[in-house]
């Protein structure tokens, strides 16, 4: 059984905290700005705006920083400034017991995936798949994206329509919503954090990739049975994709429809979550409804 943690209301207290790559701070103003204008507190976490190479700081002080986060009661939901890389460093060291017992939301993606994964296969505790600090920039506060994470926080289900894509596969389909980075799900694979994915609706994005190595991935996936016992799978924006001087020869759709054509649950591809704008707040652990129709898909929270 799922744990959703604790709603959201005026007055709660969000911490920010970069558990991966550097972040400036002032990358992060709009953010805390939006969000206080919202009704909530904000603590910021050490990591934002420090440096230690590529990193937000060395392993030690973003376990710190993270688990103070984990810890700290008064927080009722950690949005992780950005992404990169860095989380599989420190997954191990990280210290859960005090969270699954006053369980609060995780929010974030890209290298957030491995936060995500962990938590739902060893806890089954909701977390949010969504846009982090630098998405609120410009006028990013004002978009959509941005207001599906402040309704997914605040308790509004699930409830998202796109377009149809050629590829898609109809059929209606239900099931917990887990996924996340292409990458990251295919490096977790062989480890304990790694998604069990029987029954589930899957969702998939990347960013920066070649196209031979999501070919790669998507062999990987398929041969580690993560398409296997699927209930449905949404295929979101695969963005800043790049070449070898000899073309692969198919584009990123041809080549992640080749692998999952001949099952027969219900695919839709092009879904507005990704490393663009267009990235739609997602629960995952939360049992959802997959409609891929002729005309649109729904995606709603059950």
């Amino acid at each position: 059984m799922i744990t959703i943690p604790p709603y959201l209301k005026k007055g709660d207290t969000i911490g920010i905290v970069c558990p991966s790559g550097f972040m400036p701070y002032e990358n992060a103003v709009t953010c805390i700005q939006t969000l206080e204008s919202w009704g909530y507190k904000v603590k910021v976490g050490s990591t934002l705006g420090s440096q230690f190479h590529y990193f937000s700081g060395t392993d030690k002080q973003r376990i710190q920083d993270l688990q103070m986060m984990l810890n700290d009661t008064s927080i009722k939901a950690i949005l992780c400034g950005r992404g990169g890389y860095g989380l599989s460093r420190i997954i191990d060291k990280l210290d859960f017991q005090k969270f699954k017992r006053n369980p609060k939301w995780i929010i974030g993606f890209s290298d957030i995936t491995v936060l995500h994964a962990h938590i739902f296969q060893h806890f089954q505790i909701a977390t949010i798949h969504a846009p982090m600090a630098a998405a609120f920039n410009g006028d990013g506060f004002q978009n959509k994206y941005i207001g599906s994470l402040k309704n997914a926080i605040t308790g509004i289900s699930t409830n998202y329509t796109c377009a149809t894509h050629a590829f898609n596969k109809t059929g209606n389909a239900e099931g917990e919503l887990i996924g996340g980075n292409l990458a990251i799900i295919a490096h977790l694979i062989g480890s304990h954090s790694s998604y069990k994915t029987r029954h589930k609706i899957l969702f998939l994005e990347d960013v920066g990739e070649y196209l031979y190595n999501i070919d790669r991935m998507m062999i990987q996936l398929e041969r580690a049975e993560i398409f296997k016992h699927l209930k449905g799978l949404i295929i979101g924006g695969f963005s800043d994709l790049k070449d070898t001087t000899v073309p692969f020869g198919m584009d990123v759709y041809n080549i992640i429809n080749e692998y999952v054509k001949d099952y027969k649950f219900p695919i839709c591809f092009d879904f507005p979550v990704s490393h663009q704008t267009e990235n739609l707040a997602l629960k995952i652990g939360i049992k959802h409804e997959l409609k891929v129709g002729k005309d649109e898909v729904i995606l709603r929270e059950m």
